[in-house]
């Protein structure tokens, strides 16, 4: 029989280095990220404690665990790989930016859960539609930012000599990929809904919560958005040539398109 060894001195030391590697390449992003964790187990605490809170059918709190997590994610991806910008003082920019803009949202965000009140959308009462609208401010701002990093990137020359073009051209394809399907959430403002063909709220999927009956936009979006961490990865373990992650971040976008024109069409993603 095989033993996993997972707590050996090797696996401990391993992962202890790659956590101050994560903190030396961003030190904001890595503490930021962080908290963001904890406000996640926090959030999946309050829905064991908070249940009769419920908001479009669901507890309150599990929106809230979703963007914390979400967003910890994101900030340490960013602690990765914006380190092999050039003009670091452009980065340490949108990391301030990327705080500044992920605490409004949260704030808002956990506010209203915590108050049995929806948080996107809410034009309930003029006070709701403005906080709805300093979110939309709050990561256009944010958005906009990760774009300059991105086209930062794309007009850089210079990078380490060990890296690949699979991996250089992995990353710019998802930061730009992710800014894209980002913007994506306009269209969701926009409409003042993420369901289509039907009312938000209805049975969804389990923990994500996307419609079983009707289109849901936040499938592409959640899939083209995480294709910042996706296309960097296959970039560095399973393409070495532009070519081969051209057509592998190609294939994606198609596949994120196809679901965003499925969502669009009015069709679940899975029925």
């Amino acid at each position: 029989m095989v033993q996993l060894k997972l707590n050996t001195p090797e696996n401990t030391s391993a992962f202890r280095a790659f956590f101050l590697r994560l903190k030396s390449r961003n030190p904001l992003l890595y503490r930021f990220g962080w908290l963001n964790f904890v406000m996640a187990i926090v959030c999946a605490v309050m829905i064991q404690l908070d249940t009769a809170n419920m908001v479009l059918g669901i507890i309150a709190w599990i929106k809230p665990m979703k963007f914390y997590f979400s967003i910890g994610i994101v900030c340490w991806t960013f602690s990765w790989l914006l380190v092999y910008v050039q003009k670091q003082k452009a980065v340490k920019v949108f990391s301030v930016v990327t705080v500044i803009t992920m605490l409004i949202e949260m704030i808002i965000i956990t506010w209203q859960a915590a108050n049995g009140r929806l948080s996107h959308f809410n034009i309930s009462t003029a006070f709701y539609g403005i906080l709805f609208s300093v979110m939309g401010i709050a990561i256009t701002v944010f958005t906009l930012c990760a774009l300059y990093v991105t086209v930062l990137l794309f007009k850089q020359k210079e990078f380490p000599l060990w890296m690949t073009d699979g991996y250089k051209w992995g990353i710019r394809w998802g930061l730009l990929f992710f800014v894209i399907f980002a913007f994506e959430g306009g269209l969701m403002a926009s409409l003042l809904h993420h369901t289509v063909g039907g009312p938000d709220g209805d049975e969804g999927l389990p923990v994500l919560n996307w419609s079983k009956f009707y289109g849901d936009l936040r499938v592409a979006h959640f899939f083209g958005m995480h294709a910042l961490q996706l296309l960097p990865f296959i970039g560095y373990y399973f393409t070495r040539t532009k070519l081969q992650v051209n057509l592998a971040a190609l294939a994606y976008f198609l596949f994120v398109t196809l679901l965003l024109w499925q969502a669009l069409m009015g069709y679940p993603l899975i029925n």
